[in-house]
């Protein structure tokens, strides 16, 4: 794939004008042994990657702030050296030379060099920025480099003072996408929708859930998207009242219903699609009753999803037609006041109607500014997911038994209102049935 690198530029140095002064130090994700000497499949770090576009491991990108006017900002990349004999066995290195005209860095490094240059690059830096407290084994090493830069105050070399988080920056930047993010979650949720539509036309009675999660896979990949977003969920009849069930080794039943929560992951940027649909193709009454219901409380969901609203404007939205339809279900008793303030709906609908989406499925960014709910803004991309469980009880309506149904797109503010992403994929009766038919 070719890398724009003006893109990943234009990031570092938002990030440089926004840190004002000092040093930035972001390290990639370490490789995961799975077992023996068989590691996981590589998933970068997205502050890394989402400031440096680069994909291999053991690499660390430093940015520099300019002092005064007569300095310049530096981005410093470090990362593996051109090894031959290992890319025989493990594949291509980029290494240090090509990295930086390839990527637009200012400098690029061996990473076996890090320690010795990271201690030239902290003297006389006023603050430090990197992600505290993410990991341990770097907390200790920042704290022993930065001893070894105060060891040279007599020489008139100063280390840093101020040690900030550099995620608190990142994540603000995040938050909003740029038209390259929305061109890859469009792209993702494209081929989710696909992945949805395959599944709800191969389902039948008597298939494992495993089988439905191999579709998804298949579509995902041949679609250029070689992983899931998150580990998908695959629950028929019972298993869908458990929210995040990954067994996916159950066998369908005729009449039950299934829900499927399953989105990949492109470039980096993942989708995150929810649907829900009768393994036989045709919903039950009582199963079409509380899916419409559902669905409804989405439809006022999505529509509250304009700028100037509150984050928690959507959910608010959901859940006064969710409490009136529980009541109408004698799933709960009172007003629909009362329902609220009680909050005896969590007993179906226990979990909030959306999370920020992005590189991470469940993304970075505050919801509160100070006490108050965010204003939802221009570029800002979520999910919309209201849900309703029903489990069996006594004084529950037995034909409602074991249905769990959530509905779930991916949805970004413009400025006119709101774009679903994932609007192809078939959500109301009538298209599901439609489809399943064929």
């Amino acid at each position: 794939m070719t890398i724009d690198s003006t893109i990943y530029a234009m990031r570092r140095k938002r990030l440089l004008e926004t840190m004002q002064r000092g040093i930035a130090i972001v390290p990639t994700a370490p490789e995961v042994a799975r077992n023996g000497d068989t590691r996981y499949g590589y998933r970068f770090d997205s502050n890394f990657y989402y400031l440096s576009g680069f994909a291999e491991p053991e690499a660390v990108l430093v940015l520099v702030a300019s002092q005064d006017k007569n300095s310049e900002t530096q981005s410093i990349l470090f990362c593996r050296e051109k090894n031959l004999e290992r890319e025989v066995w493990d594949g291509y290195r980029t290494g240090p030379d090509a990295a930086k005209d390839e990527y637009g860095f200012d400098a690029a490094y061996p990473i076996a060099q890090l320690d010795e240059k990271l201690a030239e690059l902290m003297g006389n830096q006023p603050a430090l920025f990197y992600p505290v407290g993410h990991d341990t084994a770097w907390d200790q090493r920042i704290l022993r480099l930065r001893g070894e830069v105060q060891a040279k105050a007599r020489s008139g070399i100063r280390a840093p003072n101020e040690i900030h988080d550099v995620r608190t920056l990142l994540n603000e930047m995040r938050l909003f996408k740029d038209e390259h993010e929305l061109m890859m979650m469009r792209h993702a949720a494209e081929i989710s929708t696909h992945a949805h539509r395959r599944a709800m036309r191969f389902t039948r009675p008597g298939q494992f859930e495993y089988q439905l999660e191999a579709e998804l896979l298949h579509e995902f990949c041949r679609h250029g998207a070689r992983f899931p977003a998150y580990p998908s969920i695959v629950a028929g009849g019972a298993h869908a009242c458990v929210l995040h069930y990954v067994g996916n080794n159950a066998r369908l039943k005729d009449g039950d219903l299934l829900l499927i929560d399953a989105g990949c992951e492109l470039d980096g940027y993942a989708s995150d699609i929810t649907r829900t649909f009768p393994v036989n193709g045709r919903f039950s009454a009582a199963q079409k009753d509380v899916y419409e219901l559902v669905l409804a409380a989405q439809s006022a969901a999505i529509a509250v999803a304009r700028p100037g609203k509150t984050w928690n404007a959507p959910h608010d939205a959901a859940l006064s037609v969710l409490a009136q339809g529980f009541i109408d279900l004698k799933l709960c008793q009172g007003s629909v006041d009362a329902v609220l303030e009680s909050e005896s709906y969590k007993r179906f609908y226990m979990h909030r109607t959306g999370h920020w989406l992005g590189m991470d499925v469940h993304d970075v960014g505050n919801y509160k500014t100070g006490d108050n709910w965010r204003a939802l803004q221009t570029s800002m991309v979520f999910t919309v997911e209201p849900g309703c469980y029903i489990r069996p009880a006594d004084d529950v309506p037995q034909a409602l038994w074991n249905i769990g149904i959530r509905i779930e797109d991916d949805v970004a503010i413009t400025e006119l209102g709101n774009e679903v992403l994932t609007a192809a994929a078939p959500k109301t009766v009538a298209e599901i049935e439609e489809l399943m038919r064929t």
